[in-house]
Parts: C-alpha cells; structure tokens; sequence
C-alpha cells in the first residue's frame, strides 16, 4: 500500500540556523589561526541580542563581536524593521576556558592516539534516491529554500521577501519505496508589510507556484521534474501573515536543527548536534565520517539504502562498535553484520583518522550551516580571515570532503563488485 513521507527544512534566516551560522563562524575563525584549536560554542539569539557560551582552548584571541556582525550582515538581517540587525544588536560573550578533566581525555601524547571528545553514538545514511544519494523530500526541501534565498537577494521577481523562512513537502511512495508524486508543498516565507492585505496572501501564493517552483523543478532531472504534478496540495503562509520573523519572532539557539541538517527524518540520528563543535567532538566529526561511509557504500553498489552507525567513549580513540543496516536492499553476498566488518577494514575510525582522511582540522564550517550538512557538492574555495590585531590569512580549503565519491574503488574491491 501506498505511504507518504514528508520532510522539512529551514532557511538561513531562520532564528535557530542563524545561531548555528554564528557558531560555525566562530569555529572557522579559530581553525584559520589554530587548527589544534579546542572549540565548543552554543549561541542564542532573540529580539536585538545576541548571547555567545561556550568553552574554548586556543593560543588566538578572537573579535566575536566583529565575526558575529558579519554573519547577520551577510545573512540579510540589515534594517532596524526586522527588531535584529547586524550593525545595532547587541553581542554578549559568555566564552571561556575548556575543562581540564575533558582536554586530558582527548589530547595525547601522539595526535593518533587522540581519544573521542564525547561518548555517543553517530549516524550515517545514503540511499539512491537522488543524484546526491539523499532522501528526496529532504533535497527538494532544502533546494525550494535555497532558491527562495537567491530571489530575495536578486530582490527583482520577488521584492518583498525577508530572512526568515521554512519549507516542507511531502511525498508519495510505493509499496517498492520509489516515489511516485509530490502530494503536498509546503512553504513559509517572511515578507514585508504589504499595503493591501486582502490580496497579500493570493500574491505570495502565485509567486511561489509561479516563480519559485519552476526554478527549483528546472534544476532537477526529467524523472523527478515528473514528480512535480497539478494536484500538489499548496500550503503558502497557513497564517495568513508573516512580517514578524526571525530572532523577534522566535528565539534561535544553536543545534536545534539536527534532523534538517542531515536526513530529514530517514535514516537515524544520534541526537547530538554539529554547529559549534569543532572535530574533536564525534559527535561532528563521525556522523561526516557515517555519511561518507553510506554513500560510497551506496555508490558502489553495496546496497541501495544503508545506514550506518558508530559509538564512542570518551577519551578513548577506538569506537565501541559498527553497526550497519541496509533495509534489506544489500547487492551482495554478505550480512549486514560482515559489512559491518568490512567497513571496519577499509576505514579508520579513529578520532585522529576520521580528521585526516576528510581534512577536519580546516576552516570549512561556516558552509555547512544552513542547507543541511549532507547531500552538498565538494568543492574547494579560497577564504580569508582577519585575527584581532588585523593581520589577514588567505587559505585554501576543501569543503563538505564527506560527499566525496573517493572510497568507491576500494570499496567495490573489498565487495568484489
């Protein structure tokens, strides 16, 4: 019988992806001067304020006001309306010096002996649904945001859109698990105060049917453009009105987004969060270590849905356990239990391996906090940063390594694919 699943997402206007921008901001900063840098940041934001907590260890000195401002700038929040702007709000640090008890668990005498800075368990998924290996109703969430983010600052079709905003759309799958249509979009966007309100609401709508979704659904390949049909249930502003948005409207926190940020709903998560940690903590670092394991798992034909899951203690470098499920979509000859095995093999899951191997102890975290952690495209970019005292760094880094296709040879050996 037929099912639907839906998934959300959020924009980077959203008060809680805002914190987790701030956080990232400041985890790069201290990677651009100090890669060995210890790193745990939570922010919150509300009505013209912003509050940093958090524990570091480092040998630089940051500006939190300055890097904070930039990130609310950039996000858009720059007129006194929105009761949150870059330039006036307030920024209150409440940093401070990282636990001894927790540093002497993680740092040893050799960086290979690194031990895990938490205990927890971590989650990879990957699934062929899409060109990414993403859950579908996920990337079409996060793809209709992106969009609408690129018509508020291009401000010609849509002139009247603010930050904040979420999405969600639901779809319909076969008793095999493909899915057959789209039955329900969903979309909240932010908007400034419209002169007529009686036909605010009727403009809003037409715009997203008609300037929004053929955008996104132009980016997509012709069978999942076949998705797209004309009995898609529209939710536009269920409300009615949304001109008080963001951290006036809601207060954002770090972390609070951790099902949008990596499988909408599918899959499994751990429960910890990614924004503000840097990659001492597995709960970061692993659950990108996860995620490359399942798509190249997935890309390689292992299966057509994997997840995988690792577990740590803290202070201790070797995790506690893989386990591996692949809904019985395996390809080849082994039990989800030998895959299991194999991955151990092929990949080291060592705090110190998992650092190495994806290039963690680099500056590439701001991209990753909003749009989702998973399904993004590798690329590398050049990023300059400017410490306290004003000297610049220019840098070249390698963002979101985990999507990398890299393993699928040595993966398809070790399976004799």
């Amino acid at each position: 019988m037929a099912y639907l699943f839906t998934s959300e997402s959020v924009s980077e206007g959203h008060p809680d992806k805002i914190a987790d921008q701030i956080s990232d901001a400041l985890i790069d900063n201290f990677l651009a001067w100090d890669e060995d840098a210890r790193v745990a940041i939570e922010t919150l934001v509300t009505t013209g304020q912003v509050v940093l907590a958090g524990e570091v260890k480092s040998k630089i000195y940051l500006d939190v006001q300055k890097i904070t401002r930039a990130v609310i700038e950039k996000i858009g929040y720059t007129k006194s309306a929105y009761m949150f702007e870059a330039n006036s709000c307030g920024v209150l640090s409440a940093i401070h010096e990282q636990s001894a008890d927790i540093n002497q668990g993680v740092d040893r005498k050799t960086r290979q002996e690194q031990g895990a800075g938490d205990q927890g368990i971590m989650f990879g998924y990957a699934n062929n649904e899409t060109d990414n290996y993403m859950p579908l109703a996920l990337d079409l969430s996060h793809r209709l945001l992106y969009e609408l983010a690129a018509l508020r600052r291009e401000n010609k079709e849509i002139s009247y859109l603010r930050p904040d905003a979420k999405s969600q759309v639901t779809l319909e799958y076969s008793d095999d698990h493909k899915p057959l249509r789209i039955d329900t979009i969903v979309i909240s966007t932010q908007h400034d105060d419209f002169d007529n309100e009686d036909t605010m609401l009727a403009k809003i709508t037409e715009d997203i049917k008609n300037i929004l979704i053929p955008r996104v659904k132009a980016q997509l390949k012709p069978e999942l453009q076949a998705l797209f049909n004309d009995n898609i249930k529209f939710h536009v502003n269920p409300t009615g009105k949304f001109v008080i948005g963001g951290p006036h409207g809601d207060t954002g926190l770090t972390g609070r987004k951790i099902i949008v940020d990596t499988y909408g709903g599918k899959g499994a998560h751990g429960g910890g969060a990614f924004s503000g940690k840097d990659p001492s903590k597995v709960d970061r670092s692993a659950a990108y270590a996860t995620r490359h394991i399942a798509k190249n798992l997935v890309a390689a034909g292992v299966a057509d849905e994997i997840l995988v899951q690792i577990s740590y203690a803290i202070g201790v470098k070797d995790p506690m356990g893989i386990y591996v499920n692949t809904y019985g979509t395996s390809k080849v000859k082994f039990s989800d239990s030998e895959i299991a095995t194999k991955i151990s093999e092929i990949f080291d899951m060592t705090p110190y391996g998992i650092e190495t191997r994806l290039g963690l102890r680099n500056p590439i975290y701001s991209e990753t906090a909003a749009y989702g952690h998973m399904g993004r495209t590798p690329k590398t970019v050049t990023k300059t940063f400017e410490s306290s005292n004003g000297e610049t760094k220019t840098v070249e880094v390698e963002l979101f390594t985990w999507e990398k296709l890299d393993y699928v040879d040595k993966v398809k050996t070790a399976f004799g694919i």
